[in-house]
């Protein structure tokens, strides 16, 4: 990959309005989640900032999917 190129997009930070967009699911129930150790972690970003790593949400997404015996696009 060439310097100036971008990384691909699973190495991306999402922050919590892009989650919820793409899971579907709501903030109390992204934080419930979360809580039960059922939702990847977030990682610290600053002082009061947080994100999750676009690759985990898609893996949670597909156990998920797995899990459930669906699929994921």
């Amino acid at each position: 990959m060439k310097a100036n190129q971008v990384a691909p997009t699973q190495n991306r930070i999402l922050r919590i309005r892009q989650v919820l967009e793409v899971t579907g699911l709501r903030r109390t129930a992204l934080y419930e989640k979360r809580n039960a150790n059922e939702f990847p972690e977030p990682v610290k970003l600053g002082k009061r900032a947080v994100g999750w790593r676009e690759a985990d949400v898609h893996a949670w997404m597909d156990n998920l999917a797995k899990s459930k015996g669906g699929h994921h696009a």
